[in-house]
């Protein structure tokens, strides 16, 4: 007969051999934190963002931890520091942290360009650029591409300057506006569309700019490349069923597509020069 203690420490050993077995399984997931843009409040993208990202899980096996910061600058220096491992961000902002903090796009929204809207009051409409000059309008930060810089770029042609009032994000802007903050504010189409009605029916657009090549979804080069692929195959299915199609919906998406660093020429076209000093500092959280 074998002793009781003997049988008592070989239960142990082989509880905590299956216990290590369950955190090594556990450890060997590759989790890597997916950075969205915070252009709507942090529960706004929770509530359309992640059940996405479970979705992604489900199909890549991988685990995904949905990430944001308190405003747009903020985020910036958080892809510069690399905080994230997967990051959606503006086309200007990938033509810089492609460049600073390797970044490589590998997706984007399928069949849309970006275009950035000058919104107002129903109530004060009729509005051109013109009409802005000298007064408050608000942006969501300096460098948000299709929201800030395109609208104020066209503003300067006709020598119109108007009194920027930042507000940290694109809804943020929209509620602004619609409570008189500002006369008029800054957003992209997407944004807008998805903005909650009671908001959104008090504004309309007066101001469209022409289409850029849209947000990115880029990987830091720590990610594998193979790891990269399984995220794009799986984000591209998504449009290929009912519940991907709706969950899609949410943010505004019909689809999402394949992307190269070179989609976004058009935008490094543009010559923008509002970050070159964050580009000359090496991931210093003080740049500004």
């Amino acid at each position: 007969m074998v002793p009781l203690v003997r049988l008592v420490f070989f239960g142990v050993i082989c509880t905590l051999g299956a216990t290590s077995a369950a955190v090594m399984a556990k450890d060997s997931v590759p989790t890597y934190t997916f950075g969205i843009v915070p252009q709507q409040s942090a529960s706004t993208l929770v509530k359309s963002w992640l059940p996405i990202l479970k979705a992604l899980e489900k199909e890549t096996g991988f685990k995904l931890m949905f990430k944001t910061a308190p405003n747009i600058p903020e985020y910036e220096q958080r892809i510069l520091r690399k905080e994230y491992d997967i990051s959606y961000m503006n086309p200007y902002h990938y033509t810089i942290f492609s460049e600073k903090a390797g970044y490589k796009a590998f997706a984007m929204q399928g069949n849309k360009k970006i275009k950035g809207v000058l919104v107002a009051r129903k109530d004060k409409l009729p509005m051109n650029l013109a009409d802005l000059n000298n007064q408050e309008v608000a942006f969501p930060a300096p460098a948000a591409f299709a929201a800030t810089v395109i609208p104020k770029a066209e503003m300067q042609k006709i020598g119109v300057t108007p009194l920027d009032k930042y507000t940290s994000s694109h809804e943020s802007v929209y509620k602004t506006v619609a409570m008189g903050g500002a006369i008029a504010g800054g957003g992209i189409e997407r944004t807008f569309a998805n903005l909650e009605p009671a908001i959104r029916d008090q504004l309309a657009v007066f101001w469209t700019s022409k289409g850029y090549t849209p947000h990115a979804f880029a990987a830091i080069e720590t990610v594998p490349w193979a790891d990269v692929l399984k995220l794009q195959k799986a984000m591209l299915n998504l449009s290929n069923t009912p519940e991907g199609r709706k969950l899609l919906e949410a943010i505004k998406f019909k689809s999402i597509v394949a992307a190269q660093d070179s989609d976004w020429q058009d935008v490094r076209d543009l010559d923008i020069r509002l970050l070159d000093k964050m580009k000359q500092v090496s991931g210093s959280p003080n740049a500004n």
